[in-house]
């Protein structure tokens, strides 16, 4: 099982493939359906593995992808200070800086919104610098 082999020195993209055949399912194939989007909405994205999680990043962190049992969420780590015409964001609405995307089985994602909203996330990244909290 991929969450006790080593991590370290292994690419993000191989670690993302393995999470997505490791879920299978419908949890699967939304997540790997993401990973497609968000690719198409930025042919730069960087994509991590941090937190046990696939993260994509372009001037810093753009949103992760982690799978739960009744849901798959995109986090969006500025999402709070994004435009979301479309209404996507239904989740962690109550947060200062971040947003969230719930998607559970059986529902369509807005291809178009979806990209126009990591597009808009990689404009705020690039526009500001990111800012880091001491403890």
């Amino acid at each position: 099982m991929m969450k006790n082999e080593p991590q370290e020195g292994r690419p993000a993209s191989d670690l993302i493939d393995e999470r997505i055949a490791e879920l299978g399912g419908w949890r699967g194939e939304t997540l790997a359906c993401v990973r497609a989007l968000i690719r198409q909405a930025d042919p730069e994205v960087v994509e991590e593995w941090k937190w046990r999680v696939p993260v994509w990043s372009h001037a810093g962190i753009l949103c992760t992808g982690e799978a739960y049992k009744s849901v798959v969420k995109l986090t969006f780590a500025r999402g709070a200070s994004l435009e979301d015409p479309a209404g996507l964001f239904n989740s962690s609405l109550e947060g200062h800086v971040r947003r969230a995307i719930d998607i559970h089985e059986g529902e369509a994602i807005d291809a178009d919104a979806l990209k126009a909203l990591i597009r808009a996330a990689v404009a705020l990244n690039s526009s500001t610098p990111a800012v880091r909290r001491r403890s």
